[in-house]
């Protein structure tokens, strides 16, 4: 849940919002039924404040926008590959009757390494001018090519802690049927260390199908500044994250599979992209 540690603790909130961040953490994934599978991985991913950022570069020598280096991002990675990134999530909100979302748009998502990425899942944490959370936008891909979003909000600002609920309409996994609902649970906690505030962050994406829980998953990270010294030690602690990421995917499958879990033939995507 959010934490504010004092009124300088929230000016330098905000100032943290308004740089990219590195956050090194963790995925977790457990399936419940027919038998239990588990697995934990290190991680890093990124923290963009797009509307600060703008076109701006990052303050890193190793870490480049829309051009190759160790770490990268490139903007056609995300929306509609066309339209700069802030043009196209406002005209995606103000579809959805969100008017409100003019303050920090924070993208979270894992870099490409050395040219590559994979994405299963990036989130959009869309703010008011005053800094209240209005709306959360989550993009999925899946291995086969396809994208999804599912947009959360509500009449009111998101809180923290809260949890949020979506009906399953994507197909990810060839072993999860397209029915049931996702659960999301969002949480931040603020720390300061040697007088700098770092953010630890943990998204929680169960999966509920018919007979209950069946999927526990979530990623979490400890936030720091984008510098030549977190990106190197990204890049050196964690080699070819991107490419381990789609290698474990089908490890994982294939234990699956040796262990009999029910096999589902992909369907079509959803006529609609955004589904709320």
């Amino acid at each position: 849940m959010a934490k504010y540690l004092s009124p300088h603790s929230q000016l330098m909130y905000s100032a943290a919002n308004q740089q990219a961040q590195l956050c090194f953490g963790h995925v977790h994934h457990k399936r419940l039924r027919p038998t239990v599978h588990a697995f934990k991985y290190g991680v890093y991913f990124i923290r963009l404040p797009l509307r600060s950022l703008a076109n701006d570069t990052f303050s890193s020598r190793w870490v480049s926008r829309n051009r190759f280096n160790l770490l990268s991002f490139h903007d056609k990675d995300h929306g509609d590959g066309k339209r700069p990134l802030l043009e196209w999530i406002d005209a995606q909100l103000k579809e959805e009757g969100i008017h409100d979302a003019n303050g920090e748009i924070l993208l979270q998502t894992f870099p490409r390494v050395l040219g590559y990425v994979f994405n299963p899942v990036s989130f959009w944490f869309c703010h008011r001018e005053d800094g209240q959370l209005r709306a959360i936008l989550c993009e999925v891909c899946n291995t086969f090519g396809e994208r999804h979003y599912y947009l959360l909000a509500s009449e009111t600002a998101l809180q923290y802690g809260e949890e949020y609920t979506a009906r399953k309409i994507f197909h990810v996994s060839p072993f999860c049927a397209i029915e049931g609902s996702y659960r999301f649970r969002f949480m931040l906690k603020e720390k300061i260390v040697n007088q700098l505030l770092h953010e630890q962050t943990i998204a929680c994406v169960d999966y509920d199908d018919e007979n209950g829980p069946l999927l526990l998953t979530s990623i979490s990270g400890e936030s720091s500044p984008l510098s030549d010294t977190t990106a190197l030690r990204a890049f050196i602690f964690y080699p070819l994250m991107t490419f381990g990421i789609i290698a474990k995917i089908h490890w994982q499958a294939l234990q699956l599979w040796i262990k009999r879990v029910p096999f589902f033939r992909k369907p079509l995507p959803p006529s609609q992209e955004l589904s709320r």
